[in-house]
């Protein structure tokens, strides 16, 4: 599958996730549903994987976790929030950079239309 045909059945399954619950829910919650969502997709994925930092050729475990990682292709970043700051952005290019994954998602489930609330970045 190509790095466009899987971001779009990842916001396809965001969009079903956001239509239910709708906004104003915790992070963690759509991070749950959203895992829902893609097993009955039948995407592979994983949850909250740890993401050490390498700092001078040493891995630390600094508690730093990737929401979903989606066949090992993709970082999916689940925000709830009233606004996406730089701060979220610079966030997901740190995570993609260190896991070396060229690809991601920032989604922001904190708006009425879930369109408005994803970005996606490349490296």
């Amino acid at each position: 599958m190509e790095f466009d045909e899987l971001s779009r059945r990842v916001i396809g399954c965001a969009i079903e996730v956001h239509r239910n619950p709708g906004p104003g829910l915790l992070e963690s919650t759509y991070r749950q549903c959203l895992a829902c969502e893609l097993s009955h997709a039948g995407v592979l994925f994983q949850m909250e994987v740890p993401l050490p930092v390498r700092y001078k050729d040493v891995l630390l475990d600094c508690g730093y976790r990737i929401d979903l990682l989606v066949r090992s292709d993709l970082i999916v970043e689940i925000k709830s929030v009233e606004t996406l700051l730089p701060i979220h952005q610079a966030q997901i290019l740190t995570y993609m950079r260190l896991a070396r994954i060229p690809i991601g998602l920032l989604m922001n489930f904190n708006v009425t239309k879930l369109q408005n609330g994803i970005k996606r970045f490349v490296l």
